[in-house]
């Protein structure tokens, strides 16, 4: 009933479920909207030029460090024994810690504190810590990008899973890049709005990766039954 093509049509559907799967999670974590205030804040002073350099490292530190962990993900899993079921429930904790807190469109103690924010005021190089990490690859994006890697079959979801992170990458460049004129015309309750959009769908996402855990321990089956 079903022949090649059909097949290949399903393939590349999972192919590209995937592929936005990874590009919208990875990118409502990193979420570069939310990180605008703080990023204003601590390049309070610096030209345009500078802020533009400061972006553009804080961008590529993000990219470097998720791709890192994309890579080395099935290495820790084995290193230390963790199976993809326990990180699932994991990362849908933080996520839904993060998500929560971007619900009353607040940025999560989990990506940025007050004292690394008063302390990066003070530096006059901000853009691998604090921006880069842990503001931009903070705890939740690097447990999504470790479970989407835990969920990769093959070398194509892989491909998927290190584009998004270059995406998203580039994204914030434009975002920080920009951040005066992005302010300007988003406002602070445009920014709002979009913190709290995304924040809706994370804990959505967190909630996903919790049952795909218990899904894949076979609680939920057991239960059913």
């Amino acid at each position: 009933m079903f022949g090649p093509n059909s097949a290949t049509v399903f393939e590349h559907s999972a192919y590209v479920r995937f592929s936005l799967l990874a590009l919208s999670s990875i990118f409502f974590l990193v979420d570069p909207f939310a990180a605008l205030p703080t990023f204003l804040g601590v390049t309070a002073g610096y030209d345009d030029a500078r802020r533009v350099r400061t972006a553009r490292k804080a961008s590529l530190t993000a990219f470097i460090i998720l791709t890192i962990f994309a890579f080395a993900g099935q290495l820790i899993f084995r290193l230390f024994g963790i199976t993809l079921p326990a990180f699932e429930i994991a990362g849908g904790i933080i996520l839904l810690l993060i998500g929560l807190d971007m619900l009353e469109a607040k940025r999560s103690p989990t990506q940025e504190t007050n004292p690394e924010t008063e302390a990066a005021s003070m530096k006059d190089d901000v853009g691998i810590v604090p921006m880069g990490i842990p503001m931009l690859a903070g705890p939740g994006s690097i447990a999504t990008v470790m479970v989407l890697v835990g969920q990769a079959q093959t070398h194509w979801q892989m491909v998927a899973i290190v584009g998004a992170i270059a995406i998203t990458a580039a994204i914030c460049f434009l975002v920080l890049g920009s951040a005066t004129r992005v302010a300007s015309l988003l406002g602070e309750t445009g920014i709002r709005i979009l913190v709290r959009i995304m924040g809706l769908l994370l804990v959505a996402l967190a909630v996903q990766y919790f049952v795909n855990g218990l899904q894949d321990l076979g609680v939920i089956d057991k239960l059913a039954g």
